[in-house]
């Protein structure tokens, strides 16, 4: 049946529109779209009317090559190399459906090829991306974020792709399209925080990020987010929360100066914990996205750890260390922050949550818990021996024996048996 509709195609007779329709229909089935790469001529069948001038037979062609792009089989996507200097010319001066049929498809095959991954690079993907990211339409800017997240995921990146995408000024337009997403488009938004999320993790371009100012942007975003968000309103927002999040936190992480004062904000604190109230419910990833970031704002700096309890944000933060045994360790890891900034944090620790949910977390079976739990007591009982003698009166001496015969716990159960 294929290599009949292909044949009507070629020869043109019939309504050549009507046939391409449904080759694609039939290109939406993995074994047929295997068996057609491997007709002599019909990749080469389709390009020809891809390329050529009736715009209705052009789009179709360019449906059926998308439909082939979404191929898992390499092979597929290595069929198609001869089309792609034609998808990156069409990327100006087209339709926007067809432009965004072109972007499309250009991501779905270079996840599957590093070949196309190769042959894009010398002709040129990087600028003609760069050119497309002035586009008005939303709809092809989130087909580029598209693109270019799938370039960003390739394990070559770090040393091929990022060093292209920074000299092209690229970063600083997907910047400014993230941190504006809740007003032009949460969609191409999305798509540009998750492509700075894995420039971000290739740790090879974050002094340009921190150049262009992407620590205070994104925390402004946040800030707009929680000014916009509610429990009952808030269906779309996690997936743009998710990737700044992870930006913020593994930038902040980078950082050797200590945190950005342009951030030093206590209204940072506040919105983390408004989208962590309204995300958390239904979203419960949110909680863990959301301590990394809390760990690394109060992990060398005491204004956070100051503003956290002078917010009495404290509570909230306690209210999540049930939630998972990650969201645990993140919580203690937090909490041993504050109390590694000496006795006064010791002292206001120990008056604001005592030790009740510590002696709650002694009961857990997590060693990475417990051994949270062991550093923070550690901490308070050296900076605020009131915190060991209240400790001992409430039952801590028995809860910490408990743990004795844990090997990698049990020095350090020992150590706090004596302090205690």
């Amino acid at each position: 049946q294929v290599v009949e509709l292909l044949r009507g195609v070629q020869r043109g007779s019939g309504d050549r529109r009507t046939l391409l329709r449904r080759l694609r229909w039939a290109l939406q089935n993995k074994e047929t779209q295997q068996k057609f790469v491997r007709l002599d001529g019909s990749v080469r069948v389709l390009i020809g009317l891809f390329t050529g001038s009736l715009a209705d037979i052009q789009l179709e062609a360019a449906r059926c090559l998308h439909e082939l792009s979404h191929s898992s089989d390499p092979a597929v996507a290595e069929a198609c190399l001869p089309v792609t200097p034609y998808l990156l010319t069409y990327l100006s001066g087209h339709s926007i459906e067809f432009m965004e049929l072109c972007l499309y498809t250009l991501g779905n095959l270079v996840v599957e090829s590093e070949a196309v991954r190769k042959q894009l690079l010398p002709q040129g993907i990087i600028p003609a991306l760069a050119s497309c990211i002035q586009s008005p339409h939303e709809a092809v800017l989130e087909g580029l974020g598209y693109v270019l997240s799938q370039l960003l995921q390739a394990k070559e990146a770090p040393t091929e792709i990022v060093p292209l995408v920074l000299d092209s000024g690229l970063p600083q337009h997907m910047l400014r399209l993230v941190c504006t997403g809740l007003k032009s488009g949460i969609g191409a938004a999305v798509e540009f925080a998750w492509c700075l999320h894995y420039i971000i993790c290739g740790h090879t371009a974050n002094t340009a990020l921190l150049a262009l100012g992407a620590v205070p942007a994104l925390a402004s975003l946040l800030l707009d987010v929680a000014s916009q968000i509610s429990p009952g309103a808030a269906e779309g927002l996690e997936l743009l929360v998710c990737p700044v999040l992870r930006c913020l936190s593994n930038l902040l992480a980078e950082e050797t100066v200590g945190c950005d004062v342009r951030i030093q904000d206590e209204r940072l604190l506040v919105a983390l914990f408004v989208i962590l109230q309204c995300l958390f419910q239904e979203h419960p990833f949110i909680v863990q996205e959301s301590l990394w970031l809390l760990n690394n704002l109060t992990a060398d700096e005491p204004f956070f750890c100051s503003t956290l309890l002078a917010l009495d944000l404290l509570p909230a933060l306690l209210q999540l260390l049930p939630h998972s045994q990650t969201a645990s360790v993140l919580v203690l890891t937090v909490l041993c922050n504050i109390a590694d900034k000496g006795p006064a944090y010791c002292q206001e620790l120990h008056r604001r949550a005592g030790l009740p949910p510590l002696l709650a977390t002694l009961a857990l079976a997590d060693t990475d818990a417990l051994g949270q739990c062991l550093e923070l007591l550690h901490l308070l009982f050296l900076h605020c021996p009131e915190a060991a003698i209240d400790f001992v009166h409430q039952g801590g001496r028995q809860a910490l024996e408990q743990h004795q015969g844990t090997a990698e716990l049990a020095e350090r159960v020992r150590a706090l048996l004596h302090m205690a």
